[in-house]
């Protein structure tokens, strides 16, 4: 099982307390965890990623394992921890910000 943690605004959106948690059958990668995502919160189609694209939604950012893959391949293999499910997958809010 994968662990995925949401920003709160999706988690109140998908009606989720704490962690989601899915099934990714074969490859862990981005874009399996988002399918599967989307599978089981259908609510959450186009929100994480656009409707008419497979590209991360602006302002949404990818982490695993304390590193940044928001601009890694979405097939690029994620983890061994991600996939055992003992470090979750999270997603983000990225903070824009100026002077």
């Amino acid at each position: 099982m994968i662990r995925v943690l949401l920003p709160q605004h999706l988690r109140t959106l998908a009606r989720i307390e704490g962690e989601a948690v899915i099934r990714v059958e074969g490859r862990v990668t981005q874009r399996s965890i988002l399918n599967a995502l989307e599978v089981q919160y259908p609510v959450l189609q186009g929100t994480i990623r656009d409707h008419d694209s497979p590209n991360r939604r602006p302002f949404l950012r990818f982490f695993a394992c304390e590193e940044d893959l928001s601009h890694e391949s979405p097939d690029a293999l994620l983890p061994d921890s991600v996939a055992a499910g003992i470090e979750p997958f999270l997603i983000i809010g990225a903070i824009a910000g100026g002077s």
